[in-house]
Formats: C-alpha cells, structure tokens, sequence
C-alpha cells in the first residue's frame, strides 16, 4: 500500500480570495502560524487543504477563466461550509471560549455549554466526511491540525482506508491534567486524539502533561521509554515537533533591500529617519499580551524621556474572533491605551504608540520586520510564536534585536534573544531600553545565533520531522509510502 495523498486539515483556511467588479481575483494570504508552517508542506506535496468556508470573504473557485493576482497555491483548497448555529456552537463556543482559554492559562474563565459542544462534534463529524471524500478510498496522511479538531482523528479511524496515516499536532499549549479537567469532555477529546498514529506538540511540557492526562484513563497503556500510547488496540506516538518558518521564502525575497524597506516604512508612517522603531505582529487576542506590552512603552517613556519624540512603536492588530465579547473588550483596552500614552508621550504630532487594525499581506509584514531596530513579542502564554522566527528570518542584516516573552515555545529555541517575563511591566520596560542601546556588534553576535537556529530548524526541518515520524508511526504490516521526509525537501 502507498500514500497517494496528503490531506491538510484546519479550521483556518491558506488563503481567502476576493473578487473585484472588474472580475479580477486577488488572493489574501491568512494570518498565523499555523498556514505559516503549514503551506510549504502541502505545496511541495501538491497535496489537499480541507479547511472551513466560513468566514467573511468570499471564497471562489481558482479556474483559468479568471485573472489572478497573487500567487497562486500549487495545491487543491477544499472548504467545508458549516450551518450558521454549527459554526457558532463549534467555533466561537467551544473551541474559543472554552479551549483556548482553558489551554492559554490567562485571566479569561473557560465557558463551557453542552450546545457548543454537540456542535463541535456535528463540526468535527462534517469535517472528517469531507477528508474522507478527498481521500477517495485510497490510502491519505492525513495531517489534523489544532484544539478544532480533537475529536476529528477517532472519526477519520473509522472512515480511512486502513492503510492511511493520521496525524495530529496540536499547536497551541496542552494544559496540566489538573486545569484539561475544568473541561466536562476532556476524555473525549483525548479519545479523539488518541485515534491518530501520531500526536505531536510544541514543547516537552505540552508531551509530559498530555502523558499525564492519559495515565489517569482506564485501559490506557503507556510505554514511557517511547512515549507510546496503546488504547482501544491502537497505537498512538506522541512527539515534540517545533513548528518553524519558511527560510527565505517567498515574502522576503520579493523585497528590497533592508534600507529601502526601512525608508518605505518611515515614509507610509510619517516618521523622522532619526527616529528608533520598535514593531510587534500578533492577532489581537487577550494572550499576545499586547496591553502589557503598551504599559512597558509607558513605562519606557516614563524613565528615559530623553526617548520621548525619538521612539515609535507600530503594533499591527490583526482583526480576530470579532463575534466573542473578550475580543472586543481588548481592542477598546488596547485603543484607550494606546490614547492615553499618546496623549502623555506624544510630542509635536509624534504619538509613540501607532495601533494598526487592519488585515496586513506577509509582503507588508516582512518590510515591517526590515524596518525595525526591535521586534517585541510578548505572549502572555504561547505554543509557539512565529512571529519571533519570521523577525529573525527578515534580518538579513543581522541588526535589530528580539525581545520575547519566556512563555512561549519560542523562547526555548531563540536564546540569543532578550528574554521577558510580559506580566512584568518595569523589567519589560527595562528589555527595551537595553535592546534600543544594545551596540551593533552585539546586535550581530545575537542575531547570528538566532538565524543559525531558525534556519536549521525552518519549516522544510519541520515538515520532514513530521512525515518522518508518521511513517515511523505506521503500522508494521504497511509497506513504505510513496510519501516521504525526502519529498517534502
């Protein structure tokens, strides 16, 4: 038996399309790490993207009949559209008011309803039907992405022909047993996983807590010096797989030079060339910790006014989850921030706070990164954060310097860059006057050090790491897949 197809399964669709009256189709590339990682996989295997249709631009179908601008993806995007009261239940009830929080260990309560979790299973049923349907009865790895599709796995066991492979890897922390069980369902959901040959995490803490959640279920066997789980007869792999980014990819290499992108940059915001410029690039979501990032520039600005009209910091907000009330509250935390040290700070039109709402292209992301003396990622919890990768990946120059909070999967990796604790404001504040003095030289040792580390381990390393192990995953009376770590070079 042989793979004859790779399937990719999210919530979150690669790309979105939308359609001018001029008929032209421009292409909008998603935000987050996950199709950051994810499209290079699924394009150098000319494989298939099962992801939701739900959202608010249209998708249309690419054919030859319409002009495209953009790039368009060398692989097959099926979308699962869901009922409107499905959609709520699964997305914006139970995978987002109940496990992301419950999974990010911040301030927001975990609500948790019987309703939104029959809809997360309808959603999950719906979902594995349709990648059942792209694999067309032959043999599929089937890569089950995120905390939208726990229960995804145990039904594509039983829907795959029994030569497929499914893996999952959950990208976002897994909990300790004790926080998983404020979850009514949480034995389902370690049910659904454990129906992957494969289950891989961001970091050794995700692995170990998840291995302990399982110790504590009936008939689970656990071979602790392979991290093998044995459960309903099935044989389950956990691993540790750090997502990484696509090095030199295509974003970047589109570009001009560091000092061009820098002059670009300036020019579109309005800023004296003289002026240091500190960047961050999240979602705008409770976890990025984007609030205590402004109360650090505050403080900043409070104990070096010498600062005070020399320094800019432009946060892109990328709009998310804008039906949850937590999400709304945040972004009229972050705008009455961002006012009132603005007001205080704010010298001759010069606001030292610039938020920016608004959808931005990797394009437009990676000339921010070029442009910029600092990147500040401070994620009060985090699986892993690519966005610090993707500021290494564009320094080319080897300037500018990482600051990043210690709370995410990144930190483990990038130990060159200037560690934080996000919660507190006054070392924070102290981070930033460190790495807007730091010299050049240091500036290069450090960065040589990150992009040794983000180029090793980039996406191509990930992508290997993860077939690789699903063929290791594999059941013994499984020849070798035509699919393999070689292909995905």
């Amino acid at each position: 038996m042989r793979w004859n197809r790779v399937i990719v399964v999210s919530n979150r669709a690669p790309f979105t399309c939308e359609r001018a009256p001029t008929g032209t189709i421009t292409i909008r590339r998603s935000a987050g790490g996950l199709v950051t990682a994810l499209e290079p996989l699924v394009e150098r295997c000319a494989g298939t993207w099962v992801a939701s249709g739900n959202g608010d631009l249209q998708a249309v179908d690419l054919d030859g009949s319409h002009r495209v601008a953009g790039h368009v993806p060398q692989y097959r995007l099926r979308q699962v559209r869901l009922d409107d009261d499905v959609y709520d239940g699964y997305y914006c009830g139970f995978a987002n008011e109940g496990l992301w929080p419950l999974c990010h260990d911040v301030p927001v309560q975990p609500s948790f309803r019987p309703d939104d979790y029959r809809m997360y299973t309808v959603a999950n049923q719906q979902f594995a039907a349709a990648t059942a349907s792209e694999a067309g009865g032959g043999a599929a790895l089937v890569l089950v992405q995120d905390y939208h599709f726990a229960l995804a796995p145990r039904m594509l066991r039983r829907r795959l022909s029994a030569d497929s492979t499914i893996a999952a890897f959950w990208h976002i922390p897994w909990p300790p047993p004790d926080v998983l069980h404020k979850c009514p369902w949480s034995a389902h959901l370690i049910d659904g996983l454990l129906g992957s040959d494969l289950v891989a995490f961001q970091t050794d803490d995700d692995r170990r807590h998840f291995l302990d959640a399982i110790a504590s279920m009936p008939h689970a066997e656990i071979d602790e010096a392979d991290d093998a789980v044995t459960y309903r007869n099935h044989v389950t792999h956990v691993r540790v797989l750090p997502v990484g980014v696509e090095w030199n990819n295509r974003a970047l290499r589109g570009l001009p030079s560091v000092a061009h992108c820098r002059e670009q940059v300036y020019r579109a915001h309005r800023l004296p060339m003289h002026v240091r410029l500190g960047i961050g690039i999240d979602r705008l979501d409770y976890t990025k910790g984007i609030h205590e990032k402004f109360l650090a520039i505050e403080r900043l600005l409070e104990r070096h006014p010498e600062l005070r009209g020399e320094f800019a910091f432009i946060q892109v907000a990328e709009p998310s989850r804008e039906c949850l009330r937590e999400y709304r509250n945040t972004r009229a935390q972050l705008e009455e921030t961002a006012r009132r040290v603005n007001m205080r700070f704010g010298i001759n039109g010069h606001d030292p706070i610039r938020l920016i709402g608004t959808h931005h292209e990797p394009t437009d992301v990676y000339r921010l990164y070029r442009a910029a003396d600092v990147c500040h990622v401070g994620s009060l919890h985090d699986g892993m954060n690519l966005v610090a990768k993707e500021f290494v990946c564009a320094r080319t120059d080897h300037r500018g310097v990482l600051v990043l909070s210690e709370f995410t999967g990144a930190a483990r990796q990038l130990r060159a860059a200037i560690p934080i604790d996000p919660y507190d404001i006054a070392t924070s504040a102290h981070a930033l006057a460190q790495a807007l003095a730091m010299p050049v030289s240091e500036q290069a040792r450090r960065m040589r050090l990150l992009r040794a580390n983000v180029a090793k381990f980039d996406s191509t390393w990930w992508g290997r790491q993860l077939v690789a192990e699903s063929i290791a995953a594999t059941r013994p009376t499984r020849t070798q897949p035509e699919v393999t770590a070689d292909s995905v070079a």
